[in-house]
Formats: C-alpha cells, sequence, structure tokens
C-alpha cells in the first residue's frame, strides 16, 4: 500500500498541462528575445531554450558588472565621497 501512495503523492506534485502552457506564456512575456518578436508563433521548447540563453546573458552581465564595481573600488580612497556614495547605492 506504501507504493500505493507514494504514487498518489507524487502524482498530486504533477503540473498540468495548463499550468504549463500559462508558465511558458509569463516567460515569453519575460524574455525580450521573445517578447520583441512579431510572430506570436513559439514553440515551448524555443521559449525555454531562449530563456535559458537570457538568463545566461543575465549572470555575464552580473559579472561584469561586479568586476568593474570591484575595480573601481580598488581606485577610490575607501573614506572618499565616491566610496560613501557607492556603499549607499550597494547596501540599497
Amino acid at each position: 500500500m506504501s507504493s500505493r501512495r507514494s504514487r498518489q503523492q507524487s502524482g498530486s506534485n504533477r503540473i498540468s498541462d495548463d499550468q504549463i502552457i500559462e508558465l511558458v506564456s509569463k516567460l515569453r512575456q519575460l524574455v525580450p528575445e521573445i517578447r520583441d518578436r512579431r510572430s506570436d508563433k513559439v514553440s515551448a521548447s524555443k521559449v525555454l531554450q531562449e530563456t535559458c540563453n537570457y538568463i545566461r546573458n543575465l549572470h555575464r552581465e552580473v559579472d561584469d558588472l561586479s568586476e568593474r564595481l570591484s575595480q573601481l573600488l580598488a581606485t577610490i580612497d575607501a573614506d572618499s565621497a565616491e566610496a560613501a556614495i557607492i556603499r549607499s547605492l550597494i547596501n540599497q
């Protein structure tokens, strides 16, 4: 009976087809590459692929900005007004 119960529990945690369609639709609205296309017909697999690419690009941008910020902080005096402004912006 325990295997039957585990099958029922795992089945109740599954995402329905309608939920998947809704989530893919939300991704279409969030990812600029897809959102800005003139054609509304984009397959779910293409939406997922473009979403992964977009996330990878965002990670690269964050890494680049972090590196630039580190370089900037290394060039200014820690007690300067510029350093205080940067610290206040980071802490927001």
